[in-house]
This record gives structure tokens, C-alpha cells and sequence, in this order.
């Protein structure tokens, strides 16, 4: 088995396991404050991942290496678990879900611009294919549920799509679980604080779906998911193995239905497969 294919596998691993964390924030958001989310869980994985660094005695990262990680923080680590959880205040995670398909298009560009990839001509077409269903569903299946809830998606993809190729782009050195684990510790002192500050007076409300939520996103959201991801980034091409994430809202959906009892209504799932539809086309020509 290649290099190439092995990314491709490692990259599927990893948005299967991404696959539930809008559905799995939800849950947690109904009985956690959304800022209290994002530092519990940011704090669990980083105590994690440093040992995880301590047991291997990694080496630490390269003066040179702190601004890329400082970069990777903000945003897998900061600004999209943050977004996301204010998100899903104001709009449903199958809502939410289908705005993932905007992620493969964004994180190639940061490929671009970041990782020094080069996609031929056609893969763009049939990125930008893919986040015209998106965008479509947006706008037609309910853009004005809520507006705020939709900037904020929109901005979590964003920071995220640079988040995953400026991660990629160190895994190449460093490795995909020891930069993720880096950039959590780095992470660590603001993240604890913010728990702590943002913590309910009382956790007696909390239900089990909102813990599992929590412990869902701590574990595989935001450490395990990346251990597969960077590295199938970093193995198969940024551009190429990111259009995977264009898989993610389907999933996403099934889940969000699933466990959470939510309605998929019928533009949902047409764009969703729309967008799933340009992942050969786009594979085909990275």
C-alpha cells in the first residue's frame, strides 16, 4: 500500500470520528455554557496529549515551529470549537452540518497558500462544485433561521480550513499526533482558566447526553480524530485528502438523526449528496 493510499485511509479515519462532534457539541451546549465547552475540552485533551509527549519523550518543538502551532491553536484548538458551540445556540447541528462542505474548498486554499500544493485546473471546479451545493442549501433551506448562527458557522470554517493545513504542513516534520498534542499543551494555559471562570455554579442540571457530549469532543474531537487526519493530510496532499470532509455532513446528518432526533429535510440531504458527489471528481484531478 502507497503512501498516497494510506493517507487516503487515514484521512477517511479521521473524518468518520469528526463526523460527530457538531452532533455530540449540540448535545453538550444544552446544559454547558458554550465557552465552558471549549475550555473543558481543550484542557482534557491537552493533559492527554502531554502525556501521551511525556511517555514517548518527544522532543520539544523547534523555536521556528511555536508560531505555526500558535496557529494551529487558534484555530482547531480555539476558534472552531468556540464558534461551533456559539453556532449551535442558534441554529440545529444538521443545520450546521451541511456548512462543513465548505471545509474541503477552504483547507485547499490554505494548502495553497500555506502548503505550496498546486491542484490542476479541474480539481477547483469541482471544489467550487461542491460548495455551491453548500452555499445553495443555505440559502434556500433556511439561511434566515438564523443569520448569526450561519456568520459563525461560516467563521469556524475559516479558521478551521487554516488550522488543518498549517497542522498538515508541520505533521510533515513533527508528526500528526505530536502536533496536535503540542498545540493543545501550548493551548493549555488559557484554555483551564476559561473553564474554570465559565464553570456552572452547579453541574446537578447536566444530563448524560451533555456528558457524553463533553467527553465525546475531549477524546475524539480533539485528539484522536487529528492523530488520523494530520497524518493523512501530510501523506496524501492537503488539497487531495481534504476533499474527504466533503463526506462529513453526510455522515453528520445520519448521526444528528440519529441520536439527537433532529429533522433532515429533503434540501439537507440533496446538497449533501451533491457535495459528496464532487469528492471522485475532485480526488481524480489533486
Amino acid at each position: 500500500m502507497n503512501k498516497t493510499t494510506n493517507g487516503w485511509i487515514n484521512g477517511l479515519i479521521g473524518v468518520v470520528i469528526f463526523a460527530g462532534s457538531l452532533p455530540a457539541t449540540r448535545a453538550a451546549v444544552m446544559d454547558l455554557d458554550p465557552m465552558f465547552l471549549t475550555g473543558a475540552r481543550a484542557a482534557i485533551a491537552a493533559v492527554l496529549g502531554g502525556m501521551l509527549l511525556l511517555a514517548f519523550r518527544e522532543r520539544r518543538p523547534a523555536l521556528v515551529d511555536l508560531p505555526a502551532l500558535a496557529v494551529v491553536a487558534l484555530g482547531v484548538v480555539v476558534g472552531f470549537p468556540l464558534l461551533t458551540a456559539l453556532a449551535l445556540r442558534h441554529v440545529s447541528s444538521a443545520h450546521s452540518i451541511v456548512f462543513l462542505g465548505l471545509l474541503p474548498l477552504c483547507t485547499a486554499i490554505f494548502g495553497v497558500l500555506r502548503g505550496g500544493e498546486r491542484p490542476r485546473p479541474a480539481f477547483w471546479l469541482f471544489s467550487l462544485l461542491g460548495s455551491v451545493f453548500v452555499a445553495g442549501h443555505a440559502a434556500l433551506g433556511g439561511i434566515g433561521a438564523s443569520l448569526r448562527g450561519d456568520l459563525l458557522m461560516l467563521a469556524a470554517i475559516v479558521v478551521c480550513g487554516l488550522g488543518y493545513a498549517e497542522g498538515a504542513r508541520l505533521s510533515r516534520r513533527l508528526g500528526g499526533w505530536q502536533v496536535i498534542s503540542w498545540a493543545l499543551v501550548l493551548s493549555l494555559p488559557v484554555m483551564l482558566p476559561m473553564a474554570l471562570l465559565a464553570r456552572p455554579v452547579s453541574f446537578d442540571h447536566v444530563g448524560a447526553p451533555a456528558w457524553f457530549g463533553l467527553a465525546y469532543v475531549s477524546l475524539f474531537s480533539m485528539l484522536i480524530g487529528f492523530v488520523f487526519w494530520y497524518r493523512g493530510l501530510a501523506q496524501g496532499g492537503i488539497a487531495a485528502v481534504g476533499q474527504l470532509q466533503l463526506l462529513q455532513p453526510f455522515l453528520g446528518l445520519g448521526l444528528a438523526a440519529l441520536f439527537l432526533h433532529e429533522s433532515v429535510s429533503g434540501t439537507m440531504v440533496a446538497a449533501t449528496l451533491g457535495a459528496v458527489g464532487c469528492v471522485a471528481g475532485a480526488r481524480r484531478f489533486a
